[in-house]
């Protein structure tokens, strides 16, 4: 077993202190990204590394030596506040004036506390009348990829993985971003729209947590074979099972009930973080 250790405020004297507690039988630096990285192959030991690494605001993953990279054949991973930093509706409810309203339904629906469906339509039926124009506004000024995600992206496209960006957000975001980022597959919600305004409504089907799965496991029975893997990549309580879906599954910056769902979590690096976890 290995040990992956990153972290914006991983140091030298951290790593010298988990090795103490893993007795590895070596220590390697890896690739320059958004936050240094080390990885203790052979570790000894298990006990003690966890609690050392929460408390020094360190993300700690123990791997299988055999967990590679060009194992991965499918890369499926969320959108809003995974791939891009924010919540897509809840910037377009600012256009109104309602954001911190949407905002708590948002946040109630990712940490499960509400059914995904019924926390759409309701956030959805309050941008009736919106211009379209103002999505346009959004995606411009303030759709931002997560640290790393380009890289991340790139490095498993380079080893043969093919790439699912699936969402509970909006069709409107998804094509912008897989055209940008040159995603195989995409999934989600689409917007109804009258004479250049939203209507309020969601056309369906709706692409719900179920659905997401559902996605994930089509693409998989497609390409994935041997001993080939499906990563699975989400924050939210309507990604879990998607991530279940998975042969491994990374909770980014995830609220509890996700990362308990998850194989791993990051809760401190970038996207291209998930990069080491495969050596």
């Amino acid at each position: 077993m290995d040990l992956v250790v990153q972290g914006p405020a991983l140091t030298s004297a951290d790593i010298a202190a988990i090795a103490a507690l893993a007795d590895p039988q070596g220590i390697h630096a890896l690739a320059a990204g958004s936050a240094p990285a080390y990885r203790l192959t052979g570790i000894a030991r298990e006990a003690g590394v966890a609690e050392h690494c929460a408390a020094a605001g360190i993300d700690c993953a123990f791997v299988p030596r055999d967990l590679v990279r060009d194992r991965v054949r499918v890369v499926a991973m969320d959108m809003d506040s995974t791939l891009i930093t924010i919540e897509c509706i809840d910037e377009i409810a600012s256009r109104l004036g309602i954001k911190a309203e949407v905002a708590a339904i948002t946040a109630s629906a990712m940490r499960g506390e509400i059914d995904f469906t019924e926390s759409l339509e309701r956030r959805v039926a309050l941008l009736s009348g919106l211009p379209v124009g103002e999505l346009e506004r959004v995606y411009d000024d303030l759709v931002r990829l997560s640290p790393g995600a380009e890289r991340m992206l790139e490095a498993f496209r380079t080893a043969g993985a093919k790439t699912l960006l699936v969402s509970g957000g909006f069709t409107f975001f998804t094509d912008r971003l897989a055209a940008r980022l040159g995603f195989d597959e995409t999934a989600a919600n689409t917007l109804e729209i009258d004479a250049g305004r939203l209507t309020g409504r969601v056309i369906p089907p709706i692409v719900d947590g179920v659905a997401k799965a559902a996605r994930l496991y089509a693409m998989r029975k497609r390409l994935v074979a041997g001993d080939g893997v499906a990563l699975a990549i989400g924050d939210g309580a309507n990604d879990v099972p998607m991530l279940k879906a998975a042969d491994i599954s990374v909770a980014y910056h995830a609220k509890p009930v996700v990362r308990a769902a998850a194989t791993y979590a990051i809760d401190r690096c970038g996207l291209d973080g998930v990069l080491n976890l495969f050596g």
